[in-house]
């Protein structure tokens, strides 16, 4: 499959899933644009590019619907932006195999805490 295609599929395959479950749009993107061209590294941050705005988008119905409030997200807003800070510091200087291994182990945590 051409890999403009690929990029499209796994954008719309995470802005669903971030949609539908609030979040988690990575899950979806990172599996499917792995069998890019494109080096590890270089394939979490464009995941990030990708994920900003599919969230912002989710954000924004979520706030047309009145389903999210300002007071309820700012708690998490204020720690998103610490430890997306924190991240992007760190982004370059951890061994892409590391990158690999703690997202495989976020994605089995959510995976067991949302079966229980």
């Amino acid at each position: 499959m051409d890999e403009k295609w690929r990029g499209r599929i796994a954008g719309a395959g995470a802005g669903l899933g971030n949609g539908l479950f609030g979040g988690g749009g990575g899950m979806v993107f990172i599996p499917v644009m792995s069998r890019s061209s494109l080096k590890r590294q270089k394939l979490y941050a464009t995941c990030v590019g990708v994920i900003f705005p599919v969230c912002a988008v989710s954000a924004a119905v979520y706030f047309w619907r009145a389903e999210l409030t300002i007071k309820t997200a700012l708690p998490y807003l204020l720690g998103g932006l610490t430890g997306g800070l924190l991240g992007g510091k760190l982004y370059g200087k951890m061994p892409a195999r590391w990158l690999k291994w703690i997202f495989a182990g976020f994605l089995f945590y959510g995976g067991v805490k949302y079966l229980l």
